[in-house]
């Protein structure tokens, strides 16, 4: 299996990664996520204007004909610097819905505006009881002459406060958690009886409580087919996933990076406490966990156009893997760090909250265990 990127692919790892350090460094991005908007406008419209908001699109509709690798590059880099801008939620997740199953109609009004920076997603499919399971909906959407009302209430939709439109999940038949009856529609956040309460999340973003109070949307608000959408559903969270993976990784190298050049700078009983021998051991397994999560990123990434049975293993593998690993990086780091480490000046702490909430994203490490056991 070839693992080599493309030229162009390194050019864009590398503009990024300047991009990233220039436009991301720690004090800037306190700032940021203190001010009330809680991120940068202007770098949106950066990511848009360096093609970066297009690369997963075909040249058709306007964008640079890549794939879910150009997104794990994109997301690697972004882990580095804990970039809080929506990249996930409106290319990959309503980029994703929109280039699986959305209309030429749908494609050309909104792949155009998300490639061009104009309109910003957010995908509502999490409900306070539903856990991880993408079928346990209490939203509705009932047929109302040509077009839907939809009621219903979701839970920590993130980059919602920031979202033009949103991608929201609904039961248009059958009982709670059945797997038919499932369908996505793309919903103006502006709609009369659309309701949020917006709030800043432990790991630095934003996110929304959504209520959906007797919102009327067209039928051609409908993605795909009416009741069939689940496969649809996990296929795109299966590359939301990958994708946060390779973020999970950015994060990570830069979380190993910063303890290693701590225990050279602390001292303890005279001398730095990299010299202690127990320390190093734990920074070298620190540093193999993170190499066994590239591989796993890699392959996730890679087995998202196998089969479904494939590509729901590969990825639960893959989700399990890094989000123990992103853990276990996250709680070493920060004891290593000491007193430190749990402290809002130094950033080794945010970098613990965010590998941690990674974990809690479209399903934590016992949810990816069993779906991946029930499919082998």
């Amino acid at each position: 299996m070839d693992f080599n990127f493309t030229e162009e692919q390194d050019m864009v790892r590398d503009g990024l990664s300047r991009m990233v350090r220039e436009a991301y460094g720690w004090e800037t991005r306190s700032e940021v996520i203190a001010s009330e908007a809680g991120w940068r406008p202007e770098i949106w419209a950066q990511l848009a204007e360096l093609g970066i908001l297009g690369m997963p699109f075909s040249e058709e509709v306007g964008g640079f004909g890549g794939g879910a690798v150009d997104s794990m590059i994109v997301m690697e880099e972004f882990g580095k610097g804990l970039v809080v801008e929506p990249f996930v939620p409106t290319v990959v997740c309503a980029g994703g819905f929109l280039k699986h199953a959305g209309t030429e109609a749908q494609r050309e009004e909104h792949l155009s505006a998300i490639i061009d920076g104009s309109r910003v997603f957010a995908f509502a499919y999490a409900e306070p009881r539903g856990r991880y399971n993408f079928a346990d909906l209490e939203t509705t959407a009932k047929k109302d002459g040509d077009g839907y009302t939809l009621n219903g209430h979701k839970a920590v939709v993130i980059g919602a406060p920031w979202a033009s439109h949103l991608v929201v999940t609904a039961r248009t038949g059958g009982d709670r958690r059945d797997k038919e009856g499932v369908s996505v529609f793309i919903v103006d956040k502006s709609a009369n009886g659309v309701v949020t309460r917006d709030y800043e999340t432990v790991d630095g973003r934003r996110a929304s409580e959504v209520y959906f109070e007797n919102v009327s949307v067209p039928a051609d608000a409908l993605i795909g087919e009416e009741g069939g959408a689940l496969p649809l559903i996990e296929l795109v969270t299966d590359e939301a996933i990958a994708a946060q993976c390779a973020e999970a990784c950015g994060a990570m190298k830069v979380a190993h990076g910063m303890t290693v050049e701590y225990s050279r700078q602390r001292k303890q009983f005279g001398v730095p406490i990299g010299s202690f021998q127990v320390l190093q051991h734990r920074m070298v397994d620190m540093y193999t966990a993170y190499e066994q999560s590239v591989s796993l990123s890699y392959l996730a990434t890679l087995k998202l156009d196998a089969s479904e049975q494939e590509r729901k293993r590969t990825v639960s593998a893959a989700k399990v893997g890094v989000g123990q690993a992103a853990r276990y990086i996250g709680q070493d780091a920060v004891q290593i760090h000491g007193g430190n480490g749990v402290t809002d000046e130094y950033a080794i702490g945010h970098y613990f909250k965010r590998l941690t909430v990674f974990d809690s994203e479209f399903g934590n490490v016992d949810h990816h265990m069993k779906r991946h056991i029930a499919l082998s």
